[in-house]
């Protein structure tokens, strides 16, 4: 994708979260939902970052919908539905920033044992879904920046599908993927959210 589309997929995004919380909407470009490229299946994950944190977080692993759709639904999902965080407010929206990443399709890979696990993942270019049983988890590679260590990146994915750091077990599945990401703060476009 080019880095015009990027940046069509952010305001596409920004626009889409203004509507849901009724706020006005107004950038240098205007937001064209009608491009063909759009209604190809795409898998993308939307990230809210307010003051250097995160603010919400949602997305979809596989690309079931058109591209169009998943944004869009990904980024009122991620203002709005969130459970780590209460819903976004019009005034706190002013002061985020938006993130869209589009995902490649996971690619199951095979190791031996935890060990075997971590050396072959590649940190700061694996996006990480862990499975076992019912019990299943993402990072975007993004992650990496505050978790560098393979160990602790796992050991925190494994947490954040509600098992024990320290859990290994047969069964467990592991799956890896890439993204393209496009971040507003990279962008030098003015948003104005009143």
């Amino acid at each position: 994708m080019s880095p015009e589309q990027g940046k069509q997929l952010l305001r596409i995004a920004r626009a889409t979260i203004c509507s849901a919380l009724n706020a006005p909407y107004s950038t240098s470009e205007p937001v064209d939902e009608t491009a063909l490229w759009l209604t190809e299946p795409g898998a993308t994950f939307v990230t809210l970052t307010q003051h250097g944190g995160l603010r919400g977080c949602i997305g979809t692993l596989q690309a079931h919908r058109p591209l169009l759709i998943d944004v869009k639904s990904n980024a009122v999902s991620a203002a709005l539905c969130d459970p780590r965080f209460l819903p976004l407010t019009r005034a706190e929206f002013a002061e985020v920033s938006v993130e869209v990443s589009l995902l490649t399709a996971p690619q199951s890979f095979g190791f031996t044992d935890e060990a075997d696990a971590l050396a072959q993942l590649r940190p700061g270019t694996d996006g990480l879904v862990f499975e076992y049983g019912q019990n299943r988890s993402t990072f975007l590679p993004q992650v990496w920046e505050s978790l560098p260590q393979p160990q602790l990146f796992l050991a925190e994915l494994k947490r954040k599908a509600g098992l024990s750091r320290g859990f290994w077990a047969e069964g467990i599945k592991l799956s890896r993927y890439t993204v393209t990401k496009w971040c507003e703060s990279d962008v030098i476009e003015e948003y104005s959210n009143g």
